[in-house]
Parts: structure tokens; sequence; C-alpha cells
């Protein structure tokens, strides 16, 4: 299965519908099914989805995606996901698909840090609040992957389970860009490949703990390493 993966659309609406439908027309004609790693969407709202999945509903090969912070702006994700999976998009939060016997598992993930530098949930509410929506997306995407009946694995996030795709952003805010805990659900969930979005200005390439290949597919990102507007991995 060849799968083009992209995240960090960022659609605008109506007037943003060309660009938005020449990424991912581009990438249906090399791909079997394209991954969009979230902030599918700039601020969330739902006149943004509807022109996204109007460009989605040219295409012939599946669409598989997350949400990612920029969904979540204007307080409508419920909204976005029902807007996408009314028009065939499998749209994934802590859940499963398998699409001709590969399985894709999908949740946004959230921040928290890496390795030694991991957030603990240690003293006031609001950061044990934190902490908690770090752990329950790790949670989700662990759970996801297990339940998949397939050889193959896909998993896909927002935020980055590793530092190494986020290593090249300002040292200050890595904390902010993904958690080593989506990374170690990565490696219990028996994951093959990993893709992300989120890090503009990060690195294309990373490994879990465990081995498992990570990408960071933002749209920046790809274009400065790349030089094209998805990532094509045959699985």
């Amino acid at each position: 299965m060849r799968i083009a993966a992209m995240a960090d659309v960022h659609a605008k609406g109506e007037e943003d519908q060309p660009r938005v439908t020449k990424l991912l027309a581009d990438a249906a004609e090399d791909a079997d099914v394209i991954l969009l790693g979230g902030d599918l969407t700039d601020h969330g709202r739902q006149s943004e989805a509807e022109g996204l999945l109007a460009a989605v509903r040219d295409l012939d090969v599946p669409v598989v995606a997350v949400l990612g912070n920029h969904d979540h702006e204007s307080g409508c994700a419920s909204e976005l996901e029902a807007i996408l999976r009314s028009g065939g998009v499998h749209c994934l939060e802590g859940q499963g698909v398998v699409i001709d016997g590969v399985g894709f598992a999908g949740a946004k993930g959230f921040a928290g840090g890496f390795g030694r530098n991991v957030v603990r949930a240690f003293g006031e509410d609001a950061l044990k609040a934190f902490v908690n929506a770090s752990v329950v997306e790790a949670q989700g995407l662990r759970g996801a992957l297990r339940a998949l009946d397939a050889q193959v694995k896909v998993a896909l996030t927002h935020y980055s389970p590793v530092l190494a795709t986020v290593a090249t952003e300002p040292a200050e805010i890595h904390s902010f860009l993904g958690a080593s805990r989506l990374g170690a659900a990565i490696d219990e969930g028996g994951a093959t490949i990993a893709f992300h979005g989120h890090a503009h200005h990060g690195a294309l390439e990373g490994r879990t703990e465990g081995g498992v290949p990570v990408y960071n597919v933002s749209l920046p990102v790809l274009r400065d390493a790349a030089g094209a507007s998805h990532l094509l991995i045959e699985v």
C-alpha cells in the first residue's frame, strides 16, 4: 500500500479551497490512502471543515485523519469530526480502522515533554490536568493500536511522539510539541510506522525508543526537507 501523508493543511474556507484541492489531488495521484495529521483547519471553524470536505469529496482514495490543536480553537471539535465523517473521512481519536489489510490508529496526542524532561503530575490541579490530558491521549492511541487486527499498523498523531523530530525547534517549546508517552504507546501498541505534524520547524525523521520509524509530515517540513507537499511511503 502506498501512503501519502501530510499535516498542517490549515484550510481557511471557501477562498482557500483551490489550494487545498490541489494538495489532496496531488497526493491522491500517488497513493492508495491519504493521511492527514491534524491542523486540518486554521481556526477550527465549521466553514473551514466544509471547505476541506469539498476537496475530499472529489478523491477516489480513502482519507484517514486526526484533529490538531488548531481544530480545537473554536470549541467545535465534535462538529468538525461529524462534518468530515459525513464525507467518508476516517476521523480517528483513540480509534482504528483497517483498510485493505493495513491498520491505522489515530489520536490527536498532546504535549508533555520527552525523556527526563517529561512533565510530571505533581503540584497544582492545573498541572495535573495538563499531564492527565497527555496520559489519556497516549492511552487512547495504545488501545487503538492493540485493537487492530492487522500485521502492519500505522500510527497517526498531531503531536510528536519523539524528541528527534522536534529537536530543531526552540528548546523552550519542546514540551509543548509532543510527549514521549506517545512514543511509548506506539511501541507498546505494536506500530510499524508513525506519522505526526504540529512542529513546523522540526525535522523529517526520528525513531521511538523501540525503533519504530517516525515522520514529521507538517507541510513546512516536507517542503523544506523534501521539496514536496506530501510524503509517500510504501508499507
